[in-house]
C-alpha cells in the first residue's frame, strides 16, 4: 500500500511539474510581439464607445496606425481629442454595404502596397432581446445586420489587403455564442460569428492569415447598460397582445426586470482592459491564440455550462429564469 501511495504521489508531482513547464513555455511563446508597429495599420469597428474606443486609444499609444470606424460625429470628435495624428477616423455603418465599401476604399488608399495588418470586428448591439415569441422577424433582421452580416461584410471588404500583409482578423463574438441563456437574436448572431470565424480561420491558414475570436462575458459597456436593456424589454411587453400578456402573467415583466438587475449587478465586470488586452494580444502577438474568453463569468460559469449535458444545462438555466405562474398557463 505504501509503495502504491508513493508511486501515485510521484506521478502527481511529475504531472504538476509538466503543467508548470507548459504554462511557462506558453507564457514565453505568447509574450513575443510583432516588430515595426509604426508601419502596421489596424482597422477597428465600433469605436464610438466601449471596447472599440478603448482599443483604438490603446493601440494608438502603442504606436500602431489605427483606422477607427465611427458611427457618430460626437464619437469621432471625442476620439480625436484623445489620440495622436497616427489615428484616422472613418464614418462607418456596418449594416450598410455602401458605407462598408467606402471605408474599404479609403483604407486601400491609406495602406498602399503594405496591406492592412489587422481588422477588429467589434461593432455590435444587444437589443431587442427577450422571449422568442415576443419578437418579430424584423427584430432579428435589425440585429443580425449589425452583429453578423456587418462582421462578414467588413471582413470581406478588407480581406484581400490582409492577405497581402499575412495579417490578422479578430472577431468579437461573445460567450453567448457558446450558450443561449436568453431568447432573441443576440445569441443567434453571436453563434453565427463563431461559425464564420471558424470557417474563415481554416480557409485563411494557407495564406498565413491568423483568425482569432474574442468571447467576453458580462462587461460594463453600452451593450450591457441596464437602463437601455430594461427599457427595451418594457417596449417589447407593451406591444404584446393582451392574450400573450395573460399567457405569461402580469407579474412576469416585473420578475424579469428584477432578475435582470440582479444578474447584471452580480456578473458585470467594470475592467474593460481585460477584453482590450485580449484584443491587443490577438493583433500584436507573434503567436496569438485562436480563442480568448475574458471575464470570470465566461471562464467559470458560462463556458462550463456550455459543456454540460443539455438536459442538465437547461435545468440550471430555468432555475434562475423568471417563472410563468400556473394561473397564467
Amino acid at each position: 500500500i505504501c509503495t502504491f501511495i508513493c508511486s501515485n504521489k510521484m506521478l502527481l508531482y511529475v504531472l504538476l511539474g509538466l503543467m508548470a513547464l507548459w504554462f511557462v513555455y506558453r507564457w514565453f511563446r505568447e509574450s513575443k510581439r510583432v516588430p515595426n508597429k509604426g508601419d502596421k495599420y489596424v482597422y477597428v469597428t465600433g469605436c464610438d464607445s466601449g471596447f472599440g474606443n478603448l482599443l483604438a486609444r490603446h493601440l494608438d499609444q502603442l504606436g500602431y496606425r489605427v483606422i477607427a470606424g465611427i458611427y457618430t460625429e460626437k464619437g469621432e470628435n471625442e476620439l480625436k481629442k484623445r489620440t495622436s495624428d497616427r489615428l484616422t477616423t472613418v464614418h462607418l455603418d456596418v449594416s450598410d454595404s455602401v458605407s462598408v465599401a467606402k471605408a474599404a476604399a479609403l483604407i486601400n488608399t491609406l495602406v498602399g502596397n503594405n496591406g492592412l495588418w489587422a481588422v477588429v470586428n467589434n461593432a455590435g448591439i444587444s437589443t431587442p432581446s427577450g422571449p422568442t415569441d415576443w419578437l418579430t422577424i424584423e427584430d432579428y433582421k435589425s440585429m443580425l445586420s449589425v452583429n453578423l452580416c456587418g462582421v462578414i461584410d467588413v471582413t470581406l471588404s478588407v480581406l484581400p489587403l490582409i492577405k497581402v500583409s499575412k495579417g490578422r482578423v479578430v472577431n468579437v463574438a461573445s460567450v453567448f455564442g457558446r450558450i443561449s441563456p436568453f431568447g432573441g437574436p443576440y445569441c443567434v448572431s453571436k453563434y453565427g460569428v463563431e461559425a464564420f470565424n471558424d470557417s474563415l480561420r481554416l480557409d485563411m491558414t494557407p495564406f498565413g492569415v491568423k483568425v482569432a475570436c474574442i468571447e467576453p462575458g458580462f462587461f460594463k459597456t453600452n451593450v450591457t447598460d441596464t437602463v437601455m436593456v430594461k427599457r427595451s424589454l418594457r417596449e417589447l411587453w407593451d406591444r404584446l397582445s393582451q392574450k400573450m400578456r395573460d399567457e405569461y402573467g402580469l407579474d412576469f415583466l416585473d420578475s424579469s426586470l428584477e432578475m435582470l438587475e440582479q444578474r447584471f449587478k452580480l456578473l458585470t465586470d467594470v475592467d474593460l482592459m481585460k477584453v482590450v488586452s485580449c484584443m491587443e494580444h490577438a493583433v500584436a502577438a507573434v503567436h496569438p491564440r485562436t480563442r480568448y474568453s475574458p471575464g470570470w463569468d465566461a471562464k467559470f460559469l458560462w463556458l462550463p455550462l456550455s459543456y454540460m449535458p443539455t438536459c442538465l444545462c437547461d435545468r440550471i438555466l430555468k432555475t434562475y429564469s423568471p417563472e410563468i405562474k400556473e394561473s397564467a398557463r
